[in-house]
């Protein structure tokens, strides 16, 4: 008796996705939740998010500060006397979630990194058409890039195009609809919408 229940709770265990994590994991990591980033306009951030990409608004909350402690920086690593003025998220389609910060701190530095600098970054959204997503970008005045098809290596498969918000913020629309050359044989799949529980 003691090894079928034994046996049921691997078997629950394996199922739900619940049990020890990996030996070189954060215990229970389950996926990728969201990403936040620092914003210079909230207003102009959540407009372009919602009006523009098409994200839909969660919530709001903040501000957040420490007028005479070290709150802000035990936290967030932050200078003691940085303001969150406010917290907005978004979820956009089937993806995680994107967090929008707007700071102000007395050490606050306002460069955009390029996608080529360290620290640069940007958020890709899978999309059905990326020529269609062009078209549509350019319509609304969004700065945008040239489509890529991926014909050769790994990634093969893939179009993309990369495209920025008003304040600078790098984006990418990315199709891959018959999947890439590297799934053949792989043993680790990147997470796609197209399967999310794959």
């Amino acid at each position: 008796m003691r090894a079928f229940v034994h046996g049921a709770s691997l078997l629950i265990a394996a199922v739900c996705g619940i049990g020890a994590a990996a030996a070189d994991s954060i215990p229970g990591m389950r996926g990728h939740d969201h990403t936040g980033v620092t914003v210079p306009d909230m207003k102009q951030a959540v407009d372009f998010f919602t009006g523009v990409i098409g994200c839909q608004k969660a919530m709001s909350f903040g501000p957040f500060r420490d007028d005479k402690g070290t709150f802000m920086e035990d936290l967030l690593g932050v200078h003691p006397r940085a303001v969150i003025d406010e917290i907005t998220q978004v979820r956009c389609g089937w993806g995680s979630n994107i967090e929008l910060f707007k700071y102000t701190s007395p050490d606050q530095k306002d460069v955009t990194p390029k996608n080529s600098d360290i620290g640069g970054f940007h958020i890709a959204f899978y999309v059905d058409d990326v020529a269609a997503a062009k078209a549509y970008l350019d319509s609304k005045g969004v700065a945008s890039r040239i489509v890529l098809p991926v014909n050769e290596g790994p990634a093969a498969g893939q179009t993309i195009l990369y495209f920025q918000a008003p304040w600078g913020l790098q984006f990418e629309a990315i199709i891959y609809p018959n999947g890439m050359a590297y799934e053949k044989g792989a043993e680790t799949v990147l997470w796609s919408p197209k399967d999310p529980t794959r």
